[in-house]
């Protein structure tokens, strides 16, 4: 059972998280009336980030279940409290469909018949089919989310191993799920922004940052609970290893995909797919860049080559913070320029809107986590978990 220690310090986040996420909301639709494109982009980026930890959740959830390690027992509650959101993170998705016009070129029909590149694309980027392929997404994500949860909440009950069995067997299947339905989703809400822009690797890349910032939530969570029962009786030290050293292997995927994207379009200087690079390398966009450069990769990955840094999950949370800080600020990086390309600008929504969207998502994460014990309770593969720590 969670002790009150525990009780009292999430409470204590819920509320603040919903104050600041009201505020949020608040403050960020009051822009609305300033610049509609503004700020929608700004919802945009908040939507994107918050929908990729719910995503990311989805994904390392998956990836717990089809091995069964014992670092997936430490945050499996986590995880499942994340995909548990999906529900909220569609109606947060709602207001988008407003924005519509003001974000994608590709909604205008007088842009469309003007462009023969447009054209050529409107079967796939039209309005109509933008909203069937999102109720899809989410139908694919909720659906499979829930059956993985109820299951989870049976096997808590009976402690029955077939369930188990199911659990590790929809592993590989649900991973093709996100992996398809993700790369799509990220191609629709963002990679069309420009719809003249195209890159074979951007579904990946988002999908590597998805389950990077999970890690890095996952760990900080794991840390907020790892002083209070169930979890400080459970978790040791080489738990906390394996989360850093899955931290290390998604900073070195996410790098390696980012450069290699940028040395394809580079070397390539084809002026369909350079023009994204030339948008976020001047204006003070280099410098954004080489702070993701210094922070989102260099900095983890020295950090991380320690083992007694990745054992002590103080100093891990540390890393794991500065981590989902970068997981943000390569979305700016990313999604603003498409309105300010060449001139580096932070707007005040820029900041608001996630945190609104950001404070709402977090303080339902926490109710849901609050639903179910910390632990699994009837998983039959929990009995070698504790074994695997030392």
């Amino acid at each position: 059972m969670t002790d009150t220690k525990t009780s009292l310090q999430l409470d204590r986040i819920q509320r603040i998280a919903l104050i600041a996420g009201l505020l949020g909301l608040a403050i960020s639709g009051a822009g609305f009336w300033a610049s509609r494109a503004q700020f929608f982009l700004s919802y945009l980026l908040g939507f994107v980030f918050w929908a990729g930890l719910a995503l990311g959740c989805f994904a390392v959830l998956l990836l717990h279940h089809t091995f069964g390690a014992g670092w997936g027992f430490v945050i499996q509650r986590t995880l499942e409290a994340g995909t548990r959101t999906f529900p909220l993170v569609a109606v947060l998705f709602l207001p988008l469909l407003l924005g519509l016009h003001d974000l994608y070129e590709w909604a205008h029909v007088d842009a469309v018949a003007a462009d023969p590149i447009l054209r050529h694309k409107q079967p796939y980027l039209n309005v109509g089919f933008f909203i069937a392929r999102a109720a899809f997404y989410f139908a694919a994500w909720i659906g499979v989310s829930t059956v993985l949860n109820q299951w989870s909440k049976r096997l808590d009950a009976t402690g029955d191993p077939r369930l188990a069995a199911r659990l590790r067997n929809a592993g590989p299947p649900g991973l093709l799920v996100y992996g398809l339905t993700a790369t799509f989703a990220m191609v629709d809400w963002v990679m069309s922004l420009d719809p003249h822009w195209f890159s074979t690797m951007f579904g990946l890349m988002f999908i590597a940052g998805q389950v990077l910032a999970t890690i890095a939530f996952a760990t900080l969570i794991a840390r907020l609970l790892s002083d209070g029962e169930p979890i400080s009786g459970f978790a040791r030290p080489a738990h906390f290893h394996d989360l850093g050293n899955l931290l290390l292997a998604f900073t070195m995927i996410w790098a390696y995909l980012s450069f290699s994207q940028f040395l394809i379009i580079w070397s390539g200087n084809a002026p369909e797919t350079i023009t994204f690079y030339k948008a976020r390398s001047s204006g003070g966009w280099e410098w954004i860049a080489l702070v993701l450069v210094a922070f989102g990769f260099a900095l983890p990955f020295v950090i991380l080559l320690s083992r007694q840094t990745k054992r002590r999950i103080r100093v891990l949370a540390v890393v794991a913070a500065i981590v989902l800080v970068m997981r943000f600020v390569d979305l700016f990086w990313v999604l603003t320029p498409t309105l300010h390309p060449g001139r580096l600008t932070l707007h005040g929504s820029d900041l608001a809107a996630p945190i609104g969207i950001g404070g709402i998502w977090l303080a339902f994460f926490i109710h849901q986590l609050k639903r179910r014990p910390l632990l699994p309770q009837g998983d039959p593969r929990m009995k070698e978990a504790p074994a695997h720590g030392g």
